[in-house]
């Protein structure tokens, strides 16, 4: 089974990219981020017309995330349990039956928290604590569980070009990847990682100051796998050719494969 996330920041903006590249990638399930449309507002004709199903948790303008996915869903789970007043769509989790095993898989959008002096990043930081309570809970279930998505965490230095250009953000803060430190040490395995240990590489470069052409680039889209999950994968790729076609996003899609 092969799981992509993507940023595709909006999906009416980038529709014909994301047809392409299915077409092209063929995954079996697809976790978006940012697709900036309310759940009745979500194009999905031409998804389903490509065989996937699809399950949204929208709200207009921004946020919102979504599974694409070629099997049915036995469970869908919209919202991050833990703050009932909180309306801001960044949560999606859905299993997904494979052939010897189903998967629980989660598209996650974290809050950016940029500025930091404002109340965005206690936002972020308050979320995780959410996300990791809500990840303890799951993982007691022991199954394959997928947490995919974009983060809006640069782990460690060897995530971005220039990782000096980040020291103040609130992607690269000490509290920010001590809170991603608390929910991997839960017992997740950062699929790209477990894969190779190569430097550069990257999964979003900004649409300003040449980023793209200058490969000046971060890694923040991630897939942490429970050990259920770890113990079936058998490879993580990041298709970073995506970034040169027309109107692209400005995240590439991450793909890992599990035996299941």
């Amino acid at each position: 089974m092969q799981i992509a996330t993507w940023n595709i920041n909006g999906i009416k903006a980038r529709l014909e990219t994301l047809q392409a590249w299915l077409h092209e990638a063929s995954p079996d399930v697809v976790c978006l981020q940012e697709i900036k449309s309310v759940d009745e507002g979500f194009p999905a004709q031409p998804f389903e017309d490509l065989g996937y199903n699809v399950a949204t948790h929208g709200q207009k303008g921004f946020n919102g995330v979504a599974i694409l996915s070629k099997r049915p869903f036995d469970e869908l789970i919209p919202r991050l349990p833990g703050d009932d007043e909180d309306e801001q769509a960044r949560y999606l989790e859905a299993v997904i039956p494979g052939d010897t095993s189903s998967v629980r898989v989660a598209s996650i959008y974290l809050p950016n928290g940029n500025p930091v002096d404002s109340l965005k990043y206690p936002y972020k930081l308050a979320w995780m604590d959410r996300l990791i309570d809500h990840a303890r809970h799951t993982l007691s279930h022991e199954e394959p569980l997928v947490l995919a998505g974009d983060y809006n965490v640069i782990p460690q230095a060897e995530d971005a070009r220039k990782p000096d250009q980040w020291i103040n953000d609130a992607l690269f803060l000490p509290s920010t990847r001590q809170k991603f430190r608390e929910l991997v040490n839960l017992g997740f395995t950062d699929a790209l990682r477990a894969t190779s240990s190569a430097g550069g590489e990257f999964t979003f470069w900004d649409y300003q100051a040449g980023a793209w052409q200058r490969n000046n680039g971060i890694r923040i889209d991630h897939h942490l796998l429970s050990p259920q999950a770890a113990d079936r994968l058998t490879a993580c790729r990041i298709d970073k050719h995506v970034r040169e076609w027309e109107k692209p996003s400005d995240h590439v899609p991450v793909v890992i494969e599990l035996s299941v």
